[in-house]
């Protein structure tokens, strides 16, 4: 009798241990509600929740819903619709605790609708510009049931033989984290919970622009002052805007990947920073742990990245399969699993899915009968934010804009190349959908003048790469060939530009150029493409070069032979039509260069701000012991900041307000800006500052204000920029962040070169 009591007790106790388990957990106070549920889930449900898992051949997708309603996968990514999305998520719903999934997705430059590549986003210097495209990519993302994008990219590049140069937003410390804050706050919207918003995860954290020789994945080696002075702000920026998230970079950092540095993503991330949110690993990275040589094995390299403060684990197996069995043998605790599991929880809260699995999903009923119909797109913003991002870098005799009574050839292997518009990263954009270079210049011209075409060239004569390139994507042919002889297309386009009154040249990269994994020891023009542009100016017509590319190209020869070039980077959906604006003058260009143009590879790195050094090359003095190249000038092909108009600027010289700054004071530097031209046009008036002497070497200048300002012709504006002492602070040799008393240069101009100077004393 007593054996039956106490088997009716434990059965009793084991009805509510299990309607313990299934008791929902009060949403309104998010602690409470993320602890209770944890208190709820087994080791295995834990664990699943830790699994970032891509949507492909290695996981079916049968696969992936009977994993999601066995509580093993937490989210996934690269799955772009509604209709995709939702039985995952019901799946979810039929798991033991109905633990809702996310679904991520690389939206870095648009959607659907796709925009200027980062790096054209920043020559535009305009906030709300690239914001409005943030935004407009979140809310385009978010309509297809995407919770999470894995951007901003905000990595310093000072090295354009780095592949992912075309995305991020250039060399400089203040402006990329200027426009991290500003993407972050454009993708989350009012909130990462709002059904319009996605979550932003910045990347790549930490320092993967710097990667030894520009070459993807490689080391990364390098000072704590230069670290914390010019490459973690922009991190620091994104975060401190809200991002939700940080994707961990692939590299190492002073001899530590950083999916095992413990000092990054602990100390650093977590407790000099604050951040609370989700820290997930690159695509594989756990694994690579054991290719770096700090983990002999997956065992180990599962330990050293939930140690480290590795969240989530993108598309490797390793914590699924060894987290159970280390913590069995001690070698981790509860709590390193129990930390990852609740940034997980505490990701889904802030995205508004425990509250509604299906806020971003909806009503199969309300799903868009054709998800890549047209009518879906941003077009009139896109066209614009690309007209804002053009980089006028020479106009020789005011060679444009093109008068549309004009006859133009149009030739080059990226006038009709509609992948190519688009850039890298272009997210669920269609090439169908790309206005091309011919579409928009044909469109523009409309009835007033032939447009003569001719390929001129294939994008590169190199099989090798031609070869890379198509194995890179994987969807369709990235390149496709003329397969006729190249004198026989350069002799076709020799006579299209005989044939007409002025030669416009789409010449540069194919987008697969400058991607990941695509890091160039050669950053001309290919080989083939030059000899066309010499063809070209050999038949004496006018010549403009429409570049095309995802890192600034050496183009020394190029810029004798071509009587303008309109630097356009990757433009877009709309890239066509906006470009052909510009060229006929619909719209004035108005970009800067976020990066430097080096005259040869030799040169990088090339960027402004370099370091003062004991002896400088002084441009008009003997050479000779002193920092210089022996075969070449030294200095940029067109230095950073950088940018021409239809209109010309002046700028008068600088006023400021005292001669003294307190500590606890502001400092007014004042000039006037006038539009000297014939046209309306805008500029981006800059102000950089100099710390004169200091404990330690300084940059000769440093970014740390500007404005862009709108001007009609003859019209002139007094532009203010205040300075405070906190415009003029340091990580010093001991890392403490902090202003010296002293002398300062002030500088404005229209580029880091081209400035007005004046100085003052910090008390």
């Amino acid at each position: 009798m007593k054996k039956l009591c106490l088997l009716g007790l434990f059965v009793s106790l084991a009805s509510h241990n299990v309607l313990a388990a299934t008791t929902p957990a009060p949403l309104e106070n998010k602690d409470a509600f993320i602890s209770n549920l944890m208190k709820q889930m087994t080791l295995d449900e834990k664990i699943g929740q830790l699994r970032l898992i891509s949507i492909g051949p290695e996981m079916p997708r049968e696969l992936i819903r009977k994993e999601i309603a066995a509580g093993n996968i937490g989210g996934t990514f690269n799955s772009i619709t509604r209709p995709e999305n939702r039985p995952m998520q019901d799946a979810a719903m039929r798991s033991r605790l109905k633990i809702p999934m996310f679904f991520a997705y690389d939206v870095i430059h648009g959607h659907r609708t796709i925009f200027p590549i980062p790096l054209a986003l920043a020559s535009s210097w305009d906030m709300d510009a690239i914001g409005l495209s943030g935004r407009i990519a979140a809310k385009e993302a978010s309509s297809d049931g995407v919770d999470l994008t894995f951007a901003p990219m905000v990595d310093i590049s000072r090295d354009p033989r780095w592949g992912r140069t075309s995305e991020g937003f250039g060399e400089d410390t203040y402006l990329v984290s200027r426009i991290a804050g500003v993407m972050v706050k454009a993708f989350q919207g009012t909130g990462a919970n709002a059904a319009d918003s996605i979550m932003s995860s910045v990347k790549h954290f930490a320092l993967y622009g710097a990667v030894e020789g520009g070459r993807d994945y490689n080391i990364v080696d390098m000072s704590p002052v230069k670290m914390y002075q010019d490459y973690l702000p922009p991190y620091r920026a994104a975060i401190d805007a809200g991002a939700g998230g940080v994707m961990v970079a692939l590299n190492s950092i002073n001899g530590v990947p950083a999916t095992a540095n413990t000092w990054l993503m602990k100390d650093l991330l977590r407790k000099e920073w604050g951040f609370k949110g989700l820290a997930v690993s690159d695509h594989g990275a756990i694994f690579e742990l054991i290719n770096h040589g700090v983990a002999r094995d997956g065992r180990e390299a599962a330990k050293l990245a939930i140690k480290a403060g590795i969240d989530m684990s993108m598309n490797d197996t390793l914590y699924s399969k060894e987290l159970p069995g280390l913590l069995k043998a001690g070698e981790i605790e509860q709590s390193d699993i129990d930390n990852a599991v609740r940034e997980v929880l505490a990701a889904k809260y802030d995205m508004g899915l425990f509250k509604d699995p299906y806020l971003r999903i909806g009503k199969a009923e309300d799903d868009p009968a054709d998800t890549n119909a047209d009518s879906r797109l941003h077009r009139a913003e896109a066209r614009d934010v690309a007209r804002r991002s053009m980089v006028l870098l020479k106009n020789q005799n005011e060679t444009l804009p093109l008068k549309k009574t004009a006859k133009i050839a149009l030739v080059g292997p990226l006038a009709k190349a509609p992948i190519d518009m688009m850039g890298s990263w272009a997210a669920n954009g269609r090439p169908a959908q790309s206005v091309t270079l011919f579409d928009g210049m044909t469109a523009a011209l409309g009835s007033q003048s032939a447009l003569i075409y001719a390929r001129g060239a294939n994008i590169t004569s190199d099989k090798k790469m031609l070869d890379y390139l198509n194995f890179l994507n994987f969807d369709a042919l990235e390149v496709v060939d003329d397969p006729r002889p190249a004198n026989v297309l350069i002799d076709e386009a020799v006579k299209a530009a005989k044939d007409a009154d002025i030669v416009v040249a789409a010449v540069g990269e194919s987008r697969g150029m400058s991607h990941e994994s695509s890091s160039r020891t050669d950053i001309n023009i290919p080989p083939n493409q030059r000899e066309l542009i010499r063809a070209l100016k050999a038949t004496g017509k006018p010549l403009v070069l429409v570049l095309m590319n995802g890192r600034p190209l050496s183009i020394l020869e190029e810029k004798e032979q071509a009587d303008a070039i309109l630097e356009t980077w990757f433009t877009g959906t709309e890239g066509g039509n906006a470009i052909a604006d510009v060229l006929f003058g619909d719209y004035n260009p108005s970009g800067k260069l976020p990066i430097t143009i080096p005259r040869s590879v030799g040169q990088i790195p090339t960027y402004y701000n370099h370091l003062s050094i004991g002896r400088p090359f002084t441009p008009g003095k003997p050479g000779n012991y002193t920092s210089q190249y022996l075969d070449d000038t030294t200095g940029p092909l067109f230095p950073f900041g950088f940018g021409l108009s239809y209109t010309d600027f002046s700028l008068s010289d600088m006023a400021l307000s005292s001669t003294t700054l307190n500590k606890t004071g502001k400092l007014d530097a004042s000039v006037t800006v006038k539009n000297t031209g014939k046209r309306d046009g805008e500029t981006v008036v800059q102000l950089y500052i100099q710390d004169v002497t200091g404990s330690m070497i300084r940059p000769l200048k440093e970014l740390k204000n500007f404005q862009k300002v709108m001007l009609k012709a003859g019209e002139q504006k007094v532009l203010h920029f205040t300075i405070t002492e906190d415009d003029l602070k340091f990580y010093n040799t001991q890392l403490k962040y902090a202003a010296e008393p002293g002398k300062f240069n002030v500088q404005i101009g229209l580029d880091s070169q081209d400035v007005t100077q004046q100085s003052f004393e910090l008390l």
